[in-house]
Protein backbone atom coordinates (compact mmCIF):
# COMPACT_ATOMS: atom_id res chain seq x y z
CA UNK A 1 0.00 0.00 0.00
CA UNK A 2 2.80 2.33 1.01
CA UNK A 3 4.65 1.50 -2.17
CA UNK A 4 1.56 2.45 -4.17
CA UNK A 5 1.47 5.87 -2.51
CA UNK A 6 5.05 6.37 -3.39
CA UNK A 7 4.52 5.29 -6.96
CA UNK A 8 1.45 7.41 -7.52
CA UNK A 9 2.63 10.66 -5.87
CA UNK A 10 6.30 10.38 -6.31
CA UNK A 11 6.86 11.33 -2.66
CA UNK A 12 7.41 9.35 0.45
CA UNK A 13 5.62 10.10 3.71
CA UNK A 14 8.89 11.29 5.27
CA UNK A 15 9.37 13.89 2.54
CA UNK A 16 5.86 15.23 3.09
CA UNK A 17 6.54 15.49 6.81
CA UNK A 18 9.74 17.43 6.19
CA UNK A 19 7.97 19.87 3.90
CA UNK A 20 5.15 20.34 6.36
CA UNK A 21 7.67 21.00 9.12
CA UNK A 22 9.43 23.57 6.94
CA UNK A 23 6.14 25.40 6.28
CA UNK A 24 5.28 25.38 9.97
CA UNK A 25 8.78 26.64 10.82
CA UNK A 26 8.43 29.48 8.33
CA UNK A 27 5.05 30.44 9.72
CA UNK A 28 6.46 30.33 13.23
CA UNK A 29 9.43 32.44 12.19
CA UNK A 30 7.18 35.07 10.61
CA UNK A 31 4.97 35.03 13.67
CA UNK A 32 7.99 35.64 15.87
CA UNK A 33 9.05 38.55 13.66
CA UNK A 34 5.60 40.12 13.92
CA UNK A 35 5.49 39.44 17.65
CA UNK A 36 8.94 40.98 18.11
CA UNK A 37 7.95 43.98 16.03
CA UNK A 38 4.80 44.38 18.08
CA UNK A 39 6.83 44.14 21.29
CA UNK A 40 9.32 46.73 19.99
CA UNK A 41 6.58 49.17 18.93
CA UNK A 42 4.54 48.78 22.10
CA UNK A 43 7.33 48.87 24.63
CA UNK A 44 10.63 50.09 23.23
CA UNK A 45 9.41 52.55 20.60
CA UNK A 46 6.56 53.85 22.71
CA UNK A 47 8.19 57.09 23.83
CA UNK A 48 9.33 58.07 20.34
CA UNK A 49 5.97 57.30 18.76
CA UNK A 50 4.25 59.19 21.55
CA UNK A 51 6.51 62.15 20.87
CA UNK A 52 5.78 61.94 17.12
CA UNK A 53 2.07 61.89 17.78
CA UNK A 54 2.36 64.91 20.07
CA UNK A 55 4.48 66.69 17.48
CA UNK A 56 1.89 65.99 14.77
CA UNK A 57 -1.04 67.19 16.82
CA UNK A 58 0.57 70.09 18.67
CA UNK A 59 2.19 73.43 17.99
CA UNK A 60 5.26 74.31 20.09
CA UNK A 61 6.06 77.81 21.28
CA UNK A 62 9.65 77.88 22.51
CA UNK A 63 10.39 79.06 26.02
CA UNK A 64 14.04 80.05 25.82
CA UNK A 65 16.21 79.66 28.88
CA UNK A 66 17.84 82.78 30.25
CA UNK A 67 21.59 82.63 29.65
CA UNK A 68 23.70 82.82 32.79
CA UNK A 69 25.56 86.00 33.64
CA UNK A 70 29.32 86.49 33.71
CA UNK A 71 30.64 88.62 36.56
CA UNK A 72 34.08 89.62 37.79
CA UNK A 73 35.55 88.54 41.13
CA UNK A 74 33.65 91.37 42.87
CA UNK A 75 30.29 90.56 41.29
CA UNK A 76 30.48 93.33 38.66
CA UNK A 77 28.39 92.37 35.62
CA UNK A 78 30.51 91.78 32.51
CA UNK A 79 28.01 89.84 30.37
CA UNK A 80 24.24 89.91 30.83
CA UNK A 81 20.97 89.79 28.93
CA UNK A 82 18.51 92.24 27.45
CA UNK A 83 14.86 91.16 27.19
CA UNK A 84 13.98 90.64 23.53
CA UNK A 85 11.34 88.57 21.74
CA UNK A 86 11.21 86.42 18.63
CA UNK A 87 8.13 86.38 16.41
CA UNK A 88 7.13 83.18 14.58
CA UNK A 89 4.31 82.03 12.32
CA UNK A 90 2.69 78.94 10.80
CA UNK A 91 1.40 79.76 7.34
CA UNK A 92 -1.08 76.86 7.52
CA UNK A 93 -2.73 78.46 10.54
CA UNK A 94 -2.77 82.05 9.24
CA UNK A 95 -6.36 83.02 8.34
CA UNK A 96 -5.82 86.46 6.83
CA UNK A 97 -2.28 86.76 5.47
CA UNK A 98 -2.78 90.25 3.95
CA UNK A 99 -4.04 91.77 7.17
CA UNK A 100 -1.43 89.93 9.22
CA UNK A 101 1.34 91.17 6.93
CA UNK A 102 0.18 94.78 7.32
CA UNK A 103 0.11 94.52 11.12
CA UNK A 104 3.51 92.83 11.34
CA UNK A 105 5.13 95.26 8.90
CA UNK A 106 3.87 98.23 10.90
CA UNK A 107 4.90 96.84 14.28
CA UNK A 108 8.30 95.54 13.19
CA UNK A 109 9.22 98.33 10.77
CA UNK A 110 9.67 95.97 7.81
CA UNK A 111 8.14 95.82 4.34
CA UNK A 112 4.64 94.52 3.74
CA UNK A 113 5.85 92.38 0.82
CA UNK A 114 8.42 90.50 2.89
CA UNK A 115 5.89 89.82 5.63
CA UNK A 116 3.29 88.61 3.15
CA UNK A 117 5.84 86.28 1.56
CA UNK A 118 6.63 84.72 4.93
CA UNK A 119 3.00 84.33 6.00
CA UNK A 120 2.09 82.57 2.75
CA UNK A 121 5.10 80.24 2.62
CA UNK A 122 3.35 76.93 3.34
CA UNK A 123 6.42 74.92 2.38
CA UNK A 124 7.68 75.44 5.91
CA UNK A 125 5.89 74.30 9.03
CA UNK A 126 7.28 77.16 11.08
CA UNK A 127 8.58 80.53 9.93
CA UNK A 128 10.85 82.94 11.80
CA UNK A 129 9.23 86.31 11.20
CA UNK A 130 11.90 88.13 13.18
CA UNK A 131 14.51 86.62 15.45
CA UNK A 132 14.62 89.46 17.95
CA UNK A 133 12.52 92.56 18.50
CA UNK A 134 11.61 94.89 21.34
CA UNK A 135 8.90 94.09 23.88
CA UNK A 136 6.85 97.11 22.72
CA UNK A 137 6.59 95.66 19.20
CA UNK A 138 5.40 92.30 20.54
CA UNK A 139 2.81 94.00 22.75
CA UNK A 140 1.48 95.84 19.69
CA UNK A 141 1.22 92.55 17.75
CA UNK A 142 -0.37 90.73 20.67
CA UNK A 143 -3.26 93.19 20.84
CA UNK A 144 -4.37 92.21 17.33
CA UNK A 145 -4.41 88.45 18.02
CA UNK A 146 -3.32 87.44 14.52
CA UNK A 147 -4.14 83.77 13.94
CA UNK A 148 -1.06 81.62 13.30
CA UNK A 149 1.40 84.19 14.68
CA UNK A 150 3.05 83.73 18.06
CA UNK A 151 6.10 84.95 19.92
CA UNK A 152 8.58 83.87 22.56
CA UNK A 153 11.26 85.48 24.65
CA UNK A 154 14.67 85.41 22.99
CA UNK A 155 17.08 87.55 25.00
CA UNK A 156 20.01 89.36 23.43
CA UNK A 157 23.46 89.14 25.03
CA UNK A 158 24.81 92.47 26.26
CA UNK A 159 28.23 93.49 27.54
CA UNK A 160 28.06 96.57 29.79
CA UNK A 161 31.73 97.48 29.26
CA UNK A 162 31.83 96.98 25.49
CA UNK A 163 35.38 96.01 24.52
CA UNK A 164 36.60 95.28 28.06
CA UNK A 165 38.27 91.85 28.15
CA UNK A 166 36.67 91.09 24.79
CA UNK A 167 38.98 88.18 23.90
CA UNK A 168 38.49 86.65 27.35
CA UNK A 169 34.71 86.95 27.56
CA UNK A 170 34.07 85.97 23.94
CA UNK A 171 30.67 86.29 22.30
CA UNK A 172 27.60 84.23 21.45
CA UNK A 173 26.00 83.10 18.20
CA UNK A 174 22.55 84.19 17.03
CA UNK A 175 21.02 81.32 18.99
CA UNK A 176 22.78 82.55 22.16
CA UNK A 177 25.21 79.62 22.26
CA UNK A 178 28.80 80.41 23.19
CA UNK A 179 31.13 80.93 20.23
CA UNK A 180 34.45 82.06 21.70
CA UNK A 181 36.14 82.74 25.02
CA UNK A 182 34.50 82.07 28.38
CA UNK A 183 31.12 82.10 26.61
CA UNK A 184 32.22 78.99 24.74
CA UNK A 185 34.34 77.21 27.36
CA UNK A 186 31.62 77.39 30.02
CA UNK A 187 28.66 77.21 27.61
CA UNK A 188 27.30 74.01 29.17
CA UNK A 189 26.77 75.93 32.42
CA UNK A 190 25.66 79.23 30.91
CA UNK A 191 23.12 78.06 28.32
CA UNK A 192 20.49 76.46 30.59
CA UNK A 193 17.69 74.21 29.32
CA UNK A 194 14.93 75.63 27.11
CA UNK A 195 11.28 74.70 27.57
CA UNK A 196 8.12 75.07 25.47
CA UNK A 197 4.38 75.63 25.45
CA UNK A 198 2.35 72.99 23.56
CA UNK A 199 -0.99 73.81 21.90
CA UNK A 200 -3.22 71.15 20.31
CA UNK A 201 -3.79 71.61 16.57
CA UNK A 202 -5.42 69.77 13.70
CA UNK A 203 -3.48 67.97 10.98
CA UNK A 204 -2.65 71.20 9.13
CA UNK A 205 -1.47 73.00 12.24
CA UNK A 206 -4.55 75.10 13.05
CA UNK A 207 -5.21 75.57 16.76
CA UNK A 208 -8.12 73.59 18.16
CA UNK A 209 -10.55 75.88 19.94
CA UNK A 210 -11.00 75.10 23.59
CA UNK A 211 -7.90 72.91 23.70
CA UNK A 212 -5.69 73.21 26.75
CA UNK A 213 -1.97 74.07 26.65
CA UNK A 214 0.88 72.18 28.26
CA UNK A 215 3.73 74.18 29.75
CA UNK A 216 7.27 72.81 30.00
CA UNK A 217 9.28 75.43 31.91
CA UNK A 218 12.80 76.49 30.95
CA UNK A 219 15.72 76.21 33.33
CA UNK A 220 17.89 79.29 33.26
CA UNK A 221 21.64 78.92 32.91
CA UNK A 222 24.07 79.23 35.79
CA UNK A 223 26.24 82.28 36.35
CA UNK A 224 30.03 82.33 36.06
CA UNK A 225 32.27 84.32 38.38
CA UNK A 226 35.67 85.20 36.93
CA UNK A 227 38.94 85.72 38.75
CA UNK A 228 39.31 88.95 36.74
CA UNK A 229 39.01 92.23 38.59
CA UNK A 230 37.34 94.63 36.17
CA UNK A 231 39.11 97.59 37.83
CA UNK A 232 42.54 96.08 37.22
CA UNK A 233 41.43 94.97 33.76
CA UNK A 234 40.24 98.47 32.89
CA UNK A 235 43.36 100.27 34.11
CA UNK A 236 45.63 97.74 32.37
CA UNK A 237 43.75 98.26 29.11
CA UNK A 238 44.12 102.03 29.46
CA UNK A 239 47.87 101.71 29.97
CA UNK A 240 48.29 99.37 27.03
CA UNK A 241 46.11 101.54 24.77
CA UNK A 242 48.50 104.43 25.38
CA UNK A 243 51.49 102.17 24.72
CA UNK A 244 49.91 100.99 21.47
CA UNK A 245 49.29 104.54 20.27
CA UNK A 246 52.48 106.20 21.52
CA UNK A 247 54.74 103.53 20.05
CA UNK A 248 52.67 103.10 16.88
CA UNK A 249 52.91 99.38 17.64
CA UNK A 250 51.30 96.43 15.93
CA UNK A 251 49.83 95.09 19.17
CA UNK A 252 49.99 95.56 22.93
CA UNK A 253 49.26 92.81 25.46
CA UNK A 254 49.44 92.27 29.19
CA UNK A 255 48.65 89.68 31.83
CA UNK A 256 48.24 90.38 35.53
CA UNK A 257 48.35 87.32 37.81
CA UNK A 258 48.10 86.68 41.51
CA UNK A 259 51.35 84.69 42.03
CA UNK A 260 49.91 83.09 45.15
CA UNK A 261 47.48 80.88 43.20
CA UNK A 262 47.77 81.99 39.51
CA UNK A 263 44.33 83.61 39.43
CA UNK A 264 44.19 85.82 36.33
CA UNK A 265 43.36 89.38 37.41
CA UNK A 266 43.63 90.97 33.96
CA UNK A 267 44.22 89.75 30.43
CA UNK A 268 44.60 92.41 27.73
CA UNK A 269 44.90 91.97 23.96
CA UNK A 270 44.96 95.10 21.82
CA UNK A 271 43.60 96.00 19.37
CA UNK A 272 40.22 94.77 20.61
CA UNK A 273 36.58 95.08 19.53
CA UNK A 274 33.19 95.96 21.02
CA UNK A 275 31.35 92.81 22.07
CA UNK A 276 28.05 94.61 21.45
CA UNK A 277 29.02 95.20 17.82
CA UNK A 278 30.78 92.02 16.69
CA UNK A 279 32.01 92.27 13.05
CA UNK A 280 30.38 88.99 12.05
CA UNK A 281 30.36 89.93 8.37
CA UNK A 282 34.17 90.18 8.27
CA UNK A 283 35.45 86.74 9.31
CA UNK A 284 39.16 87.48 8.86
CA UNK A 285 38.95 90.66 10.93
CA UNK A 286 36.83 88.95 13.56
CA UNK A 287 39.25 86.04 13.83
CA UNK A 288 42.18 88.42 14.31
CA UNK A 289 40.43 90.63 16.87
CA UNK A 290 38.80 87.84 18.87
CA UNK A 291 41.92 85.71 19.23
CA UNK A 292 43.36 85.57 22.75
CA UNK A 293 46.99 85.81 21.69
CA UNK A 294 48.22 85.59 25.28
CA UNK A 295 47.01 82.00 25.35
CA UNK A 296 47.05 80.92 21.71
CA UNK A 297 50.13 82.55 20.14
CA UNK A 298 53.85 82.00 20.70
CA UNK A 299 56.90 84.26 20.51
CA UNK A 300 60.58 84.28 21.43
CA UNK A 301 60.66 85.73 24.95
CA UNK A 302 64.17 87.13 24.86
CA UNK A 303 65.74 88.30 28.10
CA UNK A 304 62.65 87.87 30.29
CA UNK A 305 63.43 84.14 29.98
CA UNK A 306 66.68 84.70 31.88
CA UNK A 307 64.56 84.45 35.03
CA UNK A 308 64.10 80.73 34.32
CA UNK A 309 67.79 80.15 33.59
CA UNK A 310 68.83 81.98 36.75
CA UNK A 311 66.27 80.08 38.84
CA UNK A 312 67.55 76.73 37.57
CA UNK A 313 71.18 77.61 38.28
CA UNK A 314 70.49 78.92 41.79
CA UNK A 315 68.47 75.82 42.66
CA UNK A 316 71.18 73.48 41.39
CA UNK A 317 73.80 75.46 43.30
CA UNK A 318 71.78 75.09 46.51
CA UNK A 319 71.44 71.35 45.84
CA UNK A 320 75.22 71.10 45.68
CA UNK A 321 75.51 70.38 41.97
CA UNK A 322 79.20 71.07 41.18
CA UNK A 323 78.29 72.00 37.61
CA UNK A 324 76.18 74.95 38.73
CA UNK A 325 77.76 78.38 38.87
CA UNK A 326 77.66 80.06 42.28
CA UNK A 327 75.87 83.42 42.62
CA UNK A 328 79.30 84.86 43.43
CA UNK A 329 80.88 83.41 40.27
CA UNK A 330 82.65 86.06 38.18
CA UNK A 331 81.77 85.76 34.51
CA UNK A 332 84.35 86.54 31.79
CA UNK A 333 83.97 90.13 30.63
CA UNK A 334 84.04 89.26 26.92
CA UNK A 335 80.89 90.33 25.07
CA UNK A 336 80.95 87.16 22.92
CA UNK A 337 80.91 83.41 23.31
CA UNK A 338 81.83 80.86 20.65
CA UNK A 339 79.69 77.71 20.59
CA UNK A 340 79.87 75.11 17.80
CA UNK A 341 81.78 77.65 15.72
CA UNK A 342 78.91 80.15 16.14
CA UNK A 343 79.61 83.52 17.76
CA UNK A 344 76.96 84.66 20.20
CA UNK A 345 77.08 88.35 21.02
CA UNK A 346 75.70 90.48 23.84
CA UNK A 347 73.26 93.25 22.98
CA UNK A 348 75.67 95.71 24.70
CA UNK A 349 79.07 96.66 23.33
CA UNK A 350 80.62 96.37 26.86
CA UNK A 351 82.46 99.67 26.43
CA UNK A 352 84.17 101.22 29.42
CA UNK A 353 84.17 97.87 31.21
CA UNK A 354 80.42 98.08 31.69
CA UNK A 355 80.01 94.30 31.97
CA UNK A 356 83.31 93.49 33.67
CA UNK A 357 83.53 91.39 36.85
CA UNK A 358 79.87 90.43 36.79
CA UNK A 359 78.22 88.10 39.28
CA UNK A 360 74.78 86.62 38.55
CA UNK A 361 73.19 89.68 40.15
CA UNK A 362 75.05 92.06 37.81
CA UNK A 363 74.41 89.79 34.83
CA UNK A 364 70.69 90.13 35.50
CA UNK A 365 70.99 93.88 36.02
CA UNK A 366 72.85 94.29 32.71
CA UNK A 367 70.90 91.53 30.92
CA UNK A 368 74.19 90.17 29.60
CA UNK A 369 73.56 87.34 27.12
CA UNK A 370 76.99 85.61 27.31
CA UNK A 371 76.60 85.07 31.05
CA UNK A 372 73.39 83.12 30.51
CA UNK A 373 75.05 81.12 27.77
CA UNK A 374 77.60 80.10 30.41
CA UNK A 375 74.84 79.18 32.88
CA UNK A 376 72.95 76.98 30.41
CA UNK A 377 76.08 75.19 29.17
CA UNK A 378 77.29 74.64 32.73
CA UNK A 379 74.01 72.99 33.77
CA UNK A 380 73.88 70.81 30.66
CA UNK A 381 70.98 69.87 28.44
CA UNK A 382 69.52 67.11 30.59
CA UNK A 383 69.36 69.16 33.78
CA UNK A 384 68.21 72.33 32.06
CA UNK A 385 65.48 70.48 30.17
CA UNK A 386 64.26 69.04 33.47
CA UNK A 387 63.68 72.60 34.63
CA UNK A 388 62.00 73.57 31.36
CA UNK A 389 59.60 70.68 31.94
CA UNK A 390 59.01 71.71 35.57
CA UNK A 391 58.20 75.25 34.41
CA UNK A 392 55.84 73.65 31.84
CA UNK A 393 57.46 74.88 28.65
CA UNK A 394 56.43 72.73 25.72
CA UNK A 395 53.17 71.76 27.43
CA UNK A 396 49.86 73.36 28.36
CA UNK A 397 49.54 75.37 31.55
CA UNK A 398 46.06 73.96 32.16
CA UNK A 399 44.12 77.23 31.97
CA UNK A 400 40.33 76.94 31.64
CA UNK A 401 40.25 78.39 28.14
CA UNK A 402 40.07 76.88 24.66
CA UNK A 403 42.86 77.00 22.10
CA UNK A 404 45.89 77.04 24.37
CA UNK A 405 49.19 76.59 22.49
CA UNK A 406 52.02 74.57 24.03
CA UNK A 407 54.88 76.59 22.57
CA UNK A 408 57.87 75.31 20.59
CA UNK A 409 60.69 73.49 22.33
CA UNK A 410 63.41 71.80 20.30
CA UNK A 411 63.83 68.08 21.13
CA UNK A 412 66.68 67.57 23.57
CA UNK A 413 68.04 64.62 21.57
CA UNK A 414 68.59 66.66 18.41
CA UNK A 415 69.51 69.97 20.02
CA UNK A 416 72.76 71.58 18.86
CA UNK A 417 74.92 73.22 21.50
CA UNK A 418 74.66 76.61 19.80
CA UNK A 419 70.84 76.45 19.90
CA UNK A 420 70.90 75.21 23.48
CA UNK A 421 73.15 78.12 24.43
CA UNK A 422 70.65 80.56 22.95
CA UNK A 423 67.78 79.07 24.95
CA UNK A 424 69.65 80.24 28.04
CA UNK A 425 68.85 83.86 27.17
CA UNK A 426 65.46 83.34 25.55
CA UNK A 427 66.18 82.58 21.90
CA UNK A 428 65.63 79.31 19.96
CA UNK A 429 62.54 78.71 22.10
CA UNK A 430 58.98 79.93 21.58
CA UNK A 431 56.51 80.28 24.44
CA UNK A 432 53.05 81.67 24.99
CA UNK A 433 52.88 84.84 27.08
CA UNK A 434 50.79 82.88 29.58
CA UNK A 435 53.51 80.24 29.91
CA UNK A 436 56.12 82.89 30.62
CA UNK A 437 53.93 84.72 33.13
CA UNK A 438 53.22 81.46 35.00
CA UNK A 439 56.90 80.47 34.96
CA UNK A 440 57.89 83.87 36.36
CA UNK A 441 55.15 83.66 38.99
CA UNK A 442 56.43 80.28 40.12
CA UNK A 443 60.01 81.51 40.20
CA UNK A 444 59.12 84.33 42.63
CA UNK A 445 56.36 82.77 44.76
CA UNK A 446 58.48 80.12 46.46
CA UNK A 447 58.56 77.69 43.56
CA UNK A 448 54.90 76.70 43.46
CA UNK A 449 53.31 76.14 40.04
CA UNK A 450 49.51 76.30 39.88
CA UNK A 451 47.15 75.81 36.98
CA UNK A 452 46.18 79.35 35.94
CA UNK A 453 42.44 79.96 36.12
CA UNK A 454 39.92 82.49 34.86
CA UNK A 455 36.86 81.23 36.76
CA UNK A 456 36.46 80.87 40.51
CA UNK A 457 32.88 79.59 40.84
CA UNK A 458 29.62 78.66 39.14
CA UNK A 459 26.47 79.84 40.91
CA UNK A 460 22.74 80.29 40.44
CA UNK A 461 20.69 83.47 40.78
CA UNK A 462 19.65 82.52 44.31
CA UNK A 463 23.31 82.53 45.33
CA UNK A 464 23.75 78.76 45.52
CA UNK A 465 27.29 77.83 44.47
CA UNK A 466 27.09 74.86 42.13
CA UNK A 467 30.82 74.47 41.66
CA UNK A 468 33.95 76.09 43.06
CA UNK A 469 37.10 76.16 40.95
CA UNK A 470 39.79 75.95 43.59
CA UNK A 471 43.50 76.65 43.03
CA UNK A 472 45.21 73.51 41.71
CA UNK A 473 48.87 73.02 42.58
CA UNK A 474 50.55 71.21 39.68
CA UNK A 475 54.08 70.92 41.03
CA UNK A 476 57.23 72.56 42.33
CA UNK A 477 59.86 74.28 40.22
CA UNK A 478 62.47 75.54 42.71
CA UNK A 479 62.84 75.73 46.47
CA UNK A 480 61.63 78.66 48.55
CA UNK A 481 65.25 79.58 49.27
CA UNK A 482 66.17 79.71 45.58
CA UNK A 483 63.01 81.70 44.85
CA UNK A 484 63.84 84.24 47.56
CA UNK A 485 67.41 84.66 46.30
CA UNK A 486 66.23 85.15 42.73
CA UNK A 487 63.51 87.64 43.67
CA UNK A 488 66.01 89.72 45.61
CA UNK A 489 68.22 89.85 42.50
CA UNK A 490 65.25 90.84 40.34
CA UNK A 491 64.44 93.62 42.78
CA UNK A 492 67.95 94.89 42.10
CA UNK A 493 67.21 94.87 38.35
CA UNK A 494 64.38 97.35 38.94
CA UNK A 495 66.26 99.40 41.48
CA UNK A 496 69.69 99.51 39.82
CA UNK A 497 69.56 97.80 36.42
CA UNK A 498 67.68 97.70 33.12
CA UNK A 499 64.27 97.75 34.80
CA UNK A 500 64.65 101.16 36.46
CA UNK A 501 61.62 102.60 34.66
CA UNK A 502 59.42 100.13 36.54
CA UNK A 503 60.65 101.42 39.91
CA UNK A 504 58.06 102.83 42.34
CA UNK A 505 59.28 104.81 45.31
CA UNK A 506 58.58 103.08 48.65
CA UNK A 507 57.29 99.90 46.97
CA UNK A 508 59.42 96.83 46.39
CA UNK A 509 59.13 95.96 42.69
CA UNK A 510 61.13 93.10 41.14
CA UNK A 511 61.33 92.28 37.46
CA UNK A 512 63.19 91.69 34.22
CA UNK A 513 63.17 93.44 30.85
CA UNK A 514 63.27 91.73 27.47
CA UNK A 515 63.91 92.72 23.86
CA UNK A 516 63.57 90.05 21.20
CA UNK A 517 64.00 90.17 17.45
CA UNK A 518 61.16 88.78 15.39
CA UNK A 519 61.45 86.10 12.74
CA UNK A 520 59.58 85.87 9.46
CA UNK A 521 59.87 82.87 7.13
CA UNK A 522 62.74 81.51 9.21
CA UNK A 523 64.87 84.65 9.03
CA UNK A 524 65.30 87.68 11.29
CA UNK A 525 62.82 90.41 10.36
CA UNK A 526 64.94 93.54 10.25
CA UNK A 527 63.65 96.36 12.42
CA UNK A 528 60.93 94.29 14.08
CA UNK A 529 61.13 93.65 17.82
CA UNK A 530 59.04 92.52 20.74
CA UNK A 531 59.57 94.65 23.84
CA UNK A 532 58.59 93.12 27.17
CA UNK A 533 58.82 93.29 30.93
CA UNK A 534 57.75 90.83 33.59
CA UNK A 535 57.70 91.89 37.22
CA UNK A 536 55.98 91.57 40.57
CA UNK A 537 55.40 93.41 43.82
CA UNK A 538 55.84 93.54 46.73
CA UNK A 539 59.10 91.68 46.15
CA UNK A 540 59.24 90.19 49.65
CA UNK A 541 55.76 88.61 49.31
CA UNK A 542 54.48 88.94 45.72
CA UNK A 543 50.76 89.55 45.32
CA UNK A 544 50.69 90.96 41.79
CA UNK A 545 52.68 89.91 38.74
CA UNK A 546 52.46 91.60 35.36
CA UNK A 547 53.81 90.62 31.97
CA UNK A 548 53.77 93.48 29.45
CA UNK A 549 54.39 92.94 25.73
CA UNK A 550 54.55 95.61 23.02
CA UNK A 551 54.77 94.08 19.55
CA UNK A 552 56.76 95.96 16.90
CA UNK A 553 57.10 99.38 18.57
CA UNK A 554 58.40 102.09 16.29
CA UNK A 555 61.37 104.20 17.36
CA UNK A 556 62.78 102.98 20.66
CA UNK A 557 62.22 99.25 20.99
CA UNK A 558 64.04 98.19 24.16
CA UNK A 559 61.94 96.56 26.85
CA UNK A 560 63.58 98.87 29.36
CA UNK A 561 62.21 101.98 27.66
CA UNK A 562 58.94 100.68 26.16
CA UNK A 563 57.53 97.93 28.39
CA UNK A 564 58.94 98.71 31.85
CA UNK A 565 57.14 102.09 32.11
CA UNK A 566 53.85 100.32 31.31
CA UNK A 567 54.41 97.89 34.16
CA UNK A 568 55.09 100.80 36.48
CA UNK A 569 51.79 102.43 35.48
CA UNK A 570 49.89 99.17 35.98
CA UNK A 571 51.41 98.58 39.41
CA UNK A 572 50.78 102.20 40.41
CA UNK A 573 47.16 101.84 39.33
CA UNK A 574 46.77 98.66 41.38
CA UNK A 575 48.27 100.45 44.40
CA UNK A 576 45.62 103.17 44.05
CA UNK A 577 42.71 100.80 43.39
CA UNK A 578 43.58 98.39 46.19
CA UNK A 579 44.77 101.20 48.50
CA UNK A 580 48.04 99.41 49.22
CA UNK A 581 50.42 100.93 51.68
CA UNK A 582 54.21 101.27 51.10
CA UNK A 583 56.47 98.23 51.58
CA UNK A 584 53.57 95.91 50.68
CA UNK A 585 51.47 96.73 53.76
CA UNK A 586 47.69 96.92 53.43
Amino acid sequence: MEDNIINKTGFSLSVLQKRLFAVLAAITFLFCIFLGRFFYIQLLWEDELHYRAIDQWTREIPVNAGRGKIVDRNGELLAGNRAMYGVYARASAVEDAENGARILAGALGTSYESMLEKLTDKAKSEIVVVRRTEKSAVEQIAKTEIAGVYYARNDARVYPYGALASQVLGFTAYDNSGTTGIERYYDSYLKGQSGEILFETDLVGVDLKGASAAYLPATDGLNVKLTLDYRIQALTEQVMERALAENNAKAARAIVLDPRDFSVLAMVNLPAYDLNDVPRGEPDLLNALSRNCLVSDVYEPGSTFKIVTAAADIEEYLKGNPAALAPTHIFPSSRTRSVDGTTIKCWSDHKNGKHANQTLKEALNNSCNPCFVDLALALGKETFYDYLAAFRFGRATGIDFSGEAIGMLLPESSLRDCDFARIGFGQSIAVTPLQLACAAASAVNGGYYYAPRLVSEIFSDDGYVSERVKPALIGRTVSEQASAMLTEMLEGVVRDGSGKKAYIESYRVAGKTGTAQKYENGAIAQGKYVSSFVGCFPANAPRYLALVIVDEPQGSYYGSSVAAPCAREIFSGIIDVMQLQPEGGV
